[in-house]
């Protein structure tokens, strides 16, 4: 009798100790998203720059061609099912691979799925996908940037991306496409509870001087500050 009240003890402080982790994480989500990095002042407005979200996930979208830079040259139209080399935006978001692979909807989402991204056990992606117009709405915000916040927006991004040993971006074959226009890049670091894809797209912001969460795990953190 004794060994089972020792047991449900233990069971009951698991649970308790859960449920306070959970509550914790969401209340520093809530803190910390609220909780602003104010944007650089006096720069110039040079690149239109957008945040976009399917309402989990923020990519951070960039024109394809400009003077300081043409994407297309590594992120390559022939990795696209279309091949359309007209597209003038290029969206990109990092992260877990076996998300981005594996579950095409959340109605897919397995449970070794989200047990490997949640504690760093899997490896990490970069999502890119060419769109041809980029109309602003609540879930798409553009932001003005200027040359020099751009090249380092463009520096965190490059150093997003895994390479290959002649200094090649890695493109991941694969029939997981969500549509004609995107393709998948292998990416550094790995996805876990405390660096998801918002947390990503957030110190992007950080990087070209924007205004940013301090931290946030999620998407409505980023958008909070622009809506």
């Amino acid at each position: 009798m004794k060994t089972v009240k020792r047991i449900a003890k233990v069971i009951l402080r698991l649970v308790l100790g859960f449920v306070a982790f959970v509550l914790l994480y969401i209340f520093a989500a809530f803190i910390f998203s609220v909780w602003s990095v104010k944007k650089e002042a006096k720069t110039s407005n040079d690149v239109a720059i957008y945040i976009l979200t399917n309402g989990d996930h923020t990519d951070i979208v960039v024109p394809v061609k400009n003077t300081v830079t043409d994407w297309s040259k590594e992120i390559s139209y022939q990795n696209t099912i279309s091949r359309d080399t007209t597209a003038r935006y290029l969206a990109i978001g990092w992260g877990d691979k076996g998300f981005y692979l594996n579950t095409p909807t959340w109605a897919d989402l397995k449970f070794s799925t989200a047990l490997k991204a949640a504690f760093a056990l899997s490896t990490s992606a970069i999502h890119a996908t060419y769109y041809q117009s980029m109309p602003e709405s609540n879930d798409c915000k553009k932001i003005m940037i200027s040359n020099e916040q751009y090249k380092r927006l463009i520096a965190f991004v490059d150093d997003s991306f895994k390479r290959d040993a002649a200094g090649k971006i890695i493109n991941i074959k694969t029939n997981a496409n969500y549509d004609k226009n995107d393709a998948f890049y292998e990416a550094h670091r790995k996805y876990n509870m405390f660096y998801t894809c918002n947390t990503w797209a957030n110190n992007a912001l950080k990087s070209c001087g924007q205004t940013a969460c301090l931290w946030t795990p999620f998407d409505r953190g980023i958008f909070y500050h622009y809506r």
